[in-house]
């Protein structure tokens, strides 16, 4: 009677061993892809300054050298999140410009711009703030010239087959984009109107002012040079 008392007890005594759970290590591509997502995440919410290594190795549950050892430190690491952000909004842009019609182009790079501030918004909110490090990428006004510089050509080619100068094509391609990219920071925060009404309304003032636009315009006020 003892012994199967003894034994009962034993056998309960082992169930109610808490089971260690196995961790699965994380290989290091995947430990620098979390590092990233982390850092991402708090560089746009705190900026760069407001964000320390100690805050990304505790996020990622790892010890400060873990974040050193795959970037050599906060500087390395948002260098990254910036270049890859800036890479992500300059081939959705430039990859969107498909159609024939020039107007049509508009509508495309309008919409890649805000599908870009709608699907990455923590990438924009870094991409527009001042970086205080030098980027292999440059900066967010040199992304934007980047930008630009793809519609020279398709500008170009429409001043051309409306009598106007197409050497002027470049400055007016930085307006358009820099209308848009700008619009598109007011949008981030305010999300309203809808997505299409914003993208709708940047082409409406774009495309009728080129239609209506003159060869040679003039001022109009009394300031002449």
């Amino acid at each position: 009677m003892m012994d199967a008392v003894a034994t009962d007890s034993s056998s309960t005594s082992n169930s109610d061993k808490p089971r260690r759970t196995r961790r699965t290590r994380m290989t290091g591509a995947e430990r620098r892809q979390q590092l990233l997502e982390i850092g991402r995440t708090l560089f746009a919410a705190k900026g760069f300054e407001g964000t320390s290594v100690e805050e990304i190795a505790a996020k990622a549950g790892v010890s400060k050298p873990v974040v050193y050892e795959h970037f050599g430190g906060k500087e390395g690491l948002y260098a990254v999140v910036v270049d890859r952000e800036m890479r992500r909004l300059l081939e959705m842009v430039t990859g969107s410009l498909t159609a024939g019609h020039p107007r049509e182009l508009l509508e495309q790079a309008a919409f890649a711009l805000l599908d870009y501030i709608e699907e990455y918004t923590d990438g924009f909110r870094i991409l527009v703030r001042d970086s205080p490090i030098p980027q292999s990428t440059g900066s967010f006004a040199s992304l934007i010239s980047d930008i630009a510089t793809q519609v020279e050509d398709i500008l170009g080619k429409e001043f051309k087959s409306r009598g106007f100068d197409p050497k002027l094509a470049p400055l007016y391609a930085q307006a358009l984009v820099g209308m848009v990219a700008l619009t598109g920071q007011w949008w981030l925060e305010v999300r309203r109107p809808k997505k299409a009404e914003v993208a709708a309304h940047l082409v409406n003032l774009a495309w009728h002012g080129l239609d209506g636009m003159e060869p040679k315009p003039r001022l109009i006020g009394h300031r002449k040079s």
